[in-house]
Order: C-alpha cells, then sequence, then structure tokens
C-alpha cells in the first residue's frame, strides 16, 4: 500500500535578468504609448535577458535559491521538473542540463509543457511523487524567455511579456496539518489555437518560407484568451472553496498567473473579493508565463505577506487552454529567511 504523504514548499527562489525594457523603450520600437499599455494590462517594464542569454542561465540562479532556502542538500534532491515552453534546445530536456549543473547526481529530470500553467502542473506532480513516496524532496522550477519568440512589430503581443523564472523545493509535510490539500488540473483543447507558436514543430518544420512569415513567433488571440481567462479563475477558486468547506474569508492569499490586471480585477469581482487579497507584481514583471507563480510566492514572502498556517491559492491559466489551482496551507518549514 502507498504510504500517502503531504507535500509541504520548504524553500524558494527566483532570478530576474537585469535588462528593464520599459513602456518608454516599446514607443520607440512599436506604435504603442505607455497610456496604452498600462490601460490595457497594468504592465509598466519588464525584464528581459541578454541575447547570449539561455534558459538554464535563469533557471539555476532560482533553483540555486530554492535549494539554500530549503536547507536540503543538493544530493537529496529526487526530482527535478522544470516547467517551460523556452528550452535551451528542443532536445534534450533543460532540466537534464540543470540537473548537472546543480550537481544532483541521480535526480530524475524533465521538461513539462504546459505554458502559463505548467507551474501548476509540475508542482502538482511533484507533489504526487512525495505523496506517493517515490522522492522525498523534488524541486519544481517554472521559467520561460518571452523575449526570444516575441515578435516586436507587434504590439499586441510584445508589450504583455518579460523573461523570469522561479522555483520551489517540495518535501514531506511534518504533520497533517500543513502543506497542499487539493489540486484542480484541466484543459480546453478547443481553444488550442488562440495561444500558439505555428511553426517549428511537426506540422509546420522549420524553412525559409515561415521564418519570412514570421511564424516562430507567440499569436494570440487576445480577445478569446480574455474570456477564456476571466470566466476560469473565480469558477476555479469557487470550485476549491466548495469542496473544502472554505469561505473566502479563509485564504490569507490568492495567487493568480500574471498575465493582466483586468482579469485579476475581474475575477476580485466576481467573488466580491478585495484586490488586495491577490498577490500582483506584473506592473514590474510582465507575464513571464511559466516563471509568474514562483516568482510571486517568492516576493510575497519576502513582503511578508505568507505567515505560518495561512491558506493560499495559487491558480493559473493559459495557452492550451490549460488551466489549475493548488490549495495549501504554508508550514513553518517554508518560512526559512531568506
Amino acid at each position: 500500500m502507498l504510504n500517502l504523504r503531504k507535500a509541504v514548499v520548504l524553500g524558494t527562489g527566483m532570478c530576474l535578468p537585469e535588462k528593464r525594457l520599459t513602456n518608454h523603450d516599446l514607443e520607440k520600437m512599436v506604435d504603442t504609448t505607455d497610456e496604452w499599455i498600462v490601460t490595457r494590462s497594468g504592465i509598466h517594464e519588464r525584464r528581459i535577458v541578454e541575447p547570449n542569454q539561455k534558459l538554464s542561465d535563469i533557471a539555476i540562479p532560482a533553483a540555486r535559491m530554492a535549494i539554500q532556502n530549503s536547507g536540503i542538500p543538493v544530493e537529496k534532491i529526487g526530482a527535478i521538473i522544470l516547467a517551460t515552453f523556452t528550452p535551451d534546445r528542443p532536445i534534450s530536456p533543460t532540466a537534464c542540463i540543470i540537473q548537472d549543473k546543480l550537481g544532483c547526481k541521480k535526480a530524475a529530470a524533465f521538461d513539462l509543457e504546459a505554458a502559463c500553467s505548467g507551474f501548476i502542473y509540475a508542482t502538482t506532480i511533484g507533489a504526487h511523487l512525495i505523496a506517493a513516496g517515490t522522492y522525498d524532496y523534488v524541486l519544481v522550477i517554472g521559467a520561460d524567455i518571452l523575449s526570444k519568440v516575441i515578435d516586436f512589430t507587434d504590439r499586441n503581443t510584445c508589450v504583455l511579456f518579460g523573461d523570469g523564472a522561479g522555483a520551489y523545493v517540495l518535501g514531506p509535510a511534518s504533520d497533517d496539518k500543513e502543506g497542499i490539500f487539493d489540486f484542480i488540473l484541466g484543459a480546453d483543447g478547443s481553444g488550442a489555437g488562440n495561444i500558439l507558436i505555428p511553426a517549428g514543430g511537426t506540422e509546420l518544420p522549420t524553412s525559409e518560407e515561415t521564418v519570412r512569415n514570421r511564424q516562430h513567433f507567440v499569436k494570440i488571440n487576445g480577445k478569446e484568451v480574455f474570456k477564456f481567462s476571466t470566466k476560469i479563475v473565480g469558477e476555479l477558486i469557487e470550485e476549491v472553496l466548495t469542496r473544502n468547506s472554505l469561505k473566502l474569508d479563509d485564504i490569507s492569499l490568492i495567487i493568480p498567473h500574471q498575465a493582466n490586471i483586468r482579469i485579476i480585477e475581474y475575477a476580485a469581482k466576481r467573488l466580491n473579493c478585495p484586490i488586495e487579497k491577490f498577490f500582483v507584481n506584473l506592473g514590474k514583471y510582465g507575464n513571464t508565463v511559466a516563471g509568474t507563480i514562483p516568482i510571486c510566492t517568492h516576493e510575497a514572502l519576502q513582503e511578508g505577506r505568507i505567515k505560518e498556517n495561512d491558506l493560499v491559492l495559487l491558480v493559473g491559466f493559459g495557452g492550451g487552454l490549460t488551466y489549475g489551482l493548488i490549495a495549501l496551507r504554508w508550514g513553518k518549514s517554508g518560512l526559512r529567511p531568506r
């Protein structure tokens, strides 16, 4: 019989490129204005990697920080799960590169692609590996470099995204009162075409024509994505509250995917919830896709927004169209100095 255990967050970390790309910088590159961007998204600036930087260059520092904050020796990490859709290269998995450079000698390592919901998916898998007793400690990383797959002539996409990485170290909870206690994962595949990179896969392999037609950049059907996102956030929160006999007042903090301030405001209005209960940092970083939730978590801890025994909801949504939620009670072990 499996020895089921709850998983708890033992340590968090983050890494953001030093270079800032402000709305005023974008005004010089594309037909847009600071007012237009802020009004429609809430974003003021975002971080961008240097041309010679790759995903592992920001994922590894975030992972090292999470491991250090967890107090767990690297050799005890049993598995590494990297959520991303912008790996160093299509193969081999970037998680394996990270495993080698971190010195996690025998850790299982793989990449997972679920776009903006990727970190929720990866953390759910990591928590289940711990619950089943397969591993005691799992490193989960969410990281994306959008600046290399965004068309900076398209104002509808280039203003929304930034680069960044965040990470958790998960381990077994010390008692039944703390840790992750509920998960929701789902997808609406009928909307897969609403966020995509058309070329570069087996459907439309790379060619002179695909490069010439700029088909290797992210394309978004903004209207449909906004409609999906504003609906799903409220539904996920309502579902997890109902099935756990909780009230919104029981929740200390909601950490949503950072796509657009209007989506978060809409969710708060639907739930009749003060916007202050949602953690928001997209004004500084934009949408870092799989990096958003772990970056937010690390900053929330730094700011004292998460305390021992707090109930926290993590909500992801995005390409696929995928979505997910994790509910957890924060443990003392996840509050080490950062």
